[in-house]
């Protein structure tokens, strides 16, 4: 559910650069005035899993279509809304600066959708009434599948609306909301049983952080390491090995597009912001979707060799190549994602303590 460029326009994204840009600055406050730094290393594990599990494109079976995890709601049930949206802001901007994962003029959209509507609205008025403090192995299954299928289902309307609300693409509202709505409910069922898998684990190791993160009180004191371990373990696994067999099916939202249009994407054309923004994309993105760059003068060597006549359209490299480039995809965003979200926890509480030191409210 990665928006590209081509489908914002200018005015839209900024819009929501705005939005998005104001919910991170509240959030950041929230953050900082929390005394627990206690979940610091939280943010970063649980950063590093998202990013890696975001890799793992599964089949939709019968749609040709394929899906990956958000992964909102498993921060915000283990790190409440706050530090969740930090952390899903910094998984996508790390995602769309270095391997070119959604456009940067969309990056607010982006956000928005993958992260303040699972943080703030599928969280506290799906998951937690469901739950509750119960916390009960069949409460928790429930919650996480119905706030995972709510975020989703928001989640693709938000894309619709925004591509609506831009007129600078040919899909129309109804068609497209009629493609989006039923694959990313799809989709939503396997999230919400991954994230149900997750909040499981983390309820056997530690239960005490789903009860203390639902009653707003700090993790102060608990033994974290079985919690971190399992999941830098998980997040090892998911981007240097289990990467390498993920779908090569369209995702969601481009099987979608290409329902309605019948094409696999949409021109961005090169004016103004959108230009930009992909100048700038073009340059940062060290390792463009989770693979090494290949030149086109390295891709004609290689048809070359083989003799193959379609020159640089049918290069690509070996399998072992592939899967190398994809697994140190996978380990370089996690472990920038892992030193984003710790970096950030450090700073805004550092920010809190001078504060106080220095005699602040």
């Amino acid at each position: 559910m990665h928006m590209a460029d081509a489908l914002i326009s200018p005015a839209v994204g900024g819009a929501m650069w705005v939005a998005t840009g104001a919910v991170t600055a509240y959030s950041a406050k929230k953050v900082r005035d929390d005394p627990d730094q206690s979940k610091i290393p939280l943010m970063g594990v649980l950063g590093a899993f998202i990013f890696a599990a975001q890799m793992l494109n599964f089949t939709i079976p019968a749609t040709g279509s394929s899906g990956h995890l958000g992964g909102g709601l498993i921060l915000t049930i283990l790190l409440g809304p706050y530090a969740a949206f930090l952390v899903i802001a910094s998984v996508l901007t790390v995602q769309a600066l270095f391997f070119a994962d959604g456009g940067l003029l969309a990056l607010g959209c982006n956000i928005f959708n993958l992260g303040f509507l699972p943080a703030f609205i599928a969280y506290p008025f799906v998951y937690k009434k469901i739950v509750g403090h119960s916390h009960s192995r069949g409460r928790i299954f429930a919650g996480s599948l119905a706030g995972a299928i709510v975020a989703l289902q928001l989640g693709a309307l938000a894309v619709v609306l925004e591509t609506t609300a831009s007129g600078i693409s040919d899909l129309p509202f109804n068609t497209f909301v009629w493609m989006m709505q039923p694959i990313h409910l799809a989709i939503g069922v396997v999230e919400g049983l991954v994230t149900a898998a997750v909040v499981l684990f983390v309820q056997r190791t530690r239960p005490e952080i789903l009860r203390r993160n639902t009653e707003g009180r700090p993790l102060t004191g608990l033994k974290l390491k079985p919690v971190l371990i399992g999941i830098t373990v998980a997040a090892v696994l998911c981007g240097a090995a289990l990467s390498w067999f993920a779908s090569n099916n369209a995702d969601g939202l481009e099987w979608s597009i290409a329902k309605v249009t019948g094409g696999s994407e949409l021109e961005s054309g090169s004016a103004g912001a959108r230009a930009a923004a992909a100048s700038v994309q073009e340059k940062t993105a060290f390792l463009p979707d989770y693979g090494f760059k290949q030149s086109d003068t390295a891709a004609d060597e290689a048809a070359e060799s083989r003799g193959d006549t379609a020159a640089s359209e049918s290069a690509s490299p070996a399998w072992p190549a592939v899967s190398a480039g994809t697994s140190v995809a996978g380990l370089v965003g996690a472990g920038l994602t892992l030193m984003i979200a710790v970096l950030l926890g450090f700073v805004l509480t550092r920010r809190r303590s001078s504060k106080i030191a220095g005699g602040g409210v």
